[in-house]
């Protein structure tokens, strides 16, 4: 594993390299119908399960922080809610696939008891099953950890990806460690995976959001960093790496996204302008590949990318 601090690089400079290679793109906005004037947001890539695709979204009003989580199918390129599908009282919603069973997960906000308007933590919470009109509550993670993800290995085992904060984190870090059967997820191995140390510098932070199984059996993760400036505006970037979950390698860590790419849009609040949230990406196998994201915490967009992970393989 690196751990040379000293080759930690901060947002600006990996925007600076971001933007010195030009690259083809194609911008495309979601529509979504079924959800009053909630916006709809920080969205999953689309994928396929049972025959169906499907994509899930953070639907939230403009002016308040409590969503839900839908599942969404689309038709005429509209995507609307799943017909009689359950939705979940969660922020930020992502999925993987374990041995043919579906995970769904996402935060769940803890409000003052005595100001149940006022948010004072957040758990991740974790649901799995055959079957998206039959999932079963399984697994929660420790307070005020977001961006937890799970990714089946080569091998068969389940790689966990964390963010704690505070002592070991600072204001985010990205952790790993392996665990032989979802059995295993427990609030202790989310809290005893290894740290990423090197990754962003002590006045940044970031996560892990999606997690994909490479050719050669290494993880290809798609994340964030973010940063505050002077005024205390957040700044959000896609960005990717690979690791080798033998070693626990890593390689830089390089942006392949900005708010710049998208257009000019509402924003949940002002200090949220230049953010862009990593939701998941679908590899098209032409060495392109189409990658999901909120944007300003307000809206949804798909923008096809070179595949970030060629390189990797």
């Amino acid at each position: 594993m690196r751990t040379d601090l000293t080759k930690t690089l901060t947002c600006t400079q990996l925007l600076d390299t971001f933007y010195a290679n030009l690259r083809t793109t194609r911008v495309e906005k979601l529509r979504f119908t079924g959800v009053g004037n909630r916006d709809v947001y920080n969205i999953t890539a689309p994928f396929r399960y049972n025959g169906e695709e499907v994509l899930l979204g953070r639907v939230e009003e403009r002016d308040s922080e409590f969503s839900q989580v839908f599942f969404f199918t689309c038709e005429n390129e509209v995507w609307s809610p799943r017909v009689h599908t359950h939705t979940y009282n969660l922020q930020d919603p992502f999925y993987s696939i374990i041995k043919g069973e579906l995970i769904v997960g996402g935060v769940e906000v803890i409000t003052d008891p005595e100001h149940p308007e006022k948010i004072i933590s957040w758990v991740t919470q974790f649901y799995r099953g055959f079957n998206i009109d039959s999932l079963c509550h399984f697994s929660s993670g420790p307070g005020t950890m977001k961006d937890i993800r799970l990714i089946e290995l080569s091998d068969g085992r389940v790689g966990v990806f964390t963010r704690p904060q505070g002592v070991r984190g600072g204001r985010g870090k990205i952790g790993f460690t392996i665990i032989s059967s979802l059995d295993e997820l427990n609030e202790q191995t989310f809290i005893e995976a290894e740290v990423f140390q090197d990754q962003f510098v002590p006045e940044e932070w970031g996560g892990a959001n999606e997690a994909h199984l490479l050719s050669n059996g290494n993880v290809g993760v798609l994340g964030h960093i973010a940063c505050f400036d002077r005024l205390d505006d957040k700044h959000y970037y896609s960005i990717v790496f690979s690791l080798n979950p033998e070693t626990f390698e890593t390689s830089p860590i390089k942006i392949i996204a900005a708010r710049s790419d998208f257009p000019i849009g509402p924003g949940k609040r002002p200090d949220l302008n230049d953010v862009i949230f990593s939701g998941g990406l679908v590899r098209l196998g032409d060495g392109r590949a189409i990658l999901s994201v909120g944007v300003s915490d307000a809206e949804a967009y798909h923008i096809e990318i070179p595949d970030p992970f060629s390189e990797y393989e």
